[in-house]
């Protein structure tokens, strides 16, 4: 609890504008978490977060609809960030109508534990994403989502390898152009690591870089570790923008 409550403050203090609470690790080859340990984690960073910040914009991480509706129930509105569009819960679309809450949809392929051995696609990455989400933002619309609710996350480093992480945030303002905020999330991920042979610690100047990129071509939100960085990022480019 005490380390949550740091990065809360820490994360408060330089900035944020949402924080993104989980309590079920997505990153490749991730265990499975049983649902009543992932609401234990959510419920404690939620309620820290309202504690410390109380009107700080939450999302909550997580691809089951029973711990999105406790978070909704339990905190009031916040936001829902699943990393599988609601592919792996036929129900979160349904719930998240009925919230009438803000909703974050991913593109992934499989779950986390499997998403790396599938990077196989049809046609080039862009247009699958795109053409992916066109669909799935067309059911999101018939199970009552409204419009305006609606977040896209083109899920850097999930179920892509590196090549095909570049050429996503190559064609990033394609996903842009579907008329969503997009949300984008590549802070030290391996896509930036790998390229500069160094460690996820050593990539917070590749972040930035590929921040702007997304930027640039029309990105909502960045999703990031280093908050203060990520600021003056989004400040130095609204200036450069005017």
């Amino acid at each position: 609890a005490e380390s949550v409550e740091r990065r809360v403050r820490e994360a408060v203090s330089e900035g944020a504008q949402l924080i993104d609470v989980g309590g079920y690790s997505s990153r490749p080859g991730a265990d499975e978490v049983p649902a009543d340990e992932e609401w234990r984690r959510v419920r404690l960073g939620v309620g820290t977060v309202r504690r410390l910040a109380p009107g700080m914009t939450v999302s909550v991480d997580t691809f089951r609809s029973e711990v999105a509706a406790k978070a909704v129930e339990t905190f009031g509105p916040l936001v829902v960030n699943d990393i599988s569009a609601g592919e792996l819960d036929p129900a979160m679309l349904s719930v998240v109508a009925d919230c009438g809450v803000p909703y974050i949809a991913m593109h992934m392929k499989g779950d986390p534990k499997t998403m790396q051995s599938q990077t196989d696609y049809r046609r080039d990455i862009v247009t699958e994403v795109v053409g992916y989400f066109r669909r799935r933002t067309d059911e999101m619309l018939a199970a009552g989502i409204r419009r305006e609710n609606i977040i896209l996350d083109p899920g850097f480093g999930f179920a892509k390898t590196t090549e095909q992480n570049y050429e996503l945030l190559a064609g990033l303002h394609r996903l842009c152009a579907l008329g969503y905020p997009v949300l984008a999330g590549l802070s030290r991920k391996s896509m930036i690591y790998k390229v500069l042979d160094a460690t996820p610690a050593e990539s917070l100047a590749g972040t930035v870089a590929l921040g702007w990129e997304c930027l640039r071509q029309g990105a909502a939100i960045l999703r990031v570790h280093d908050v203060r960085e990520a600021v003056d990022t989004v400040k130095l480019f609204n200036m450069f923008r005017q």
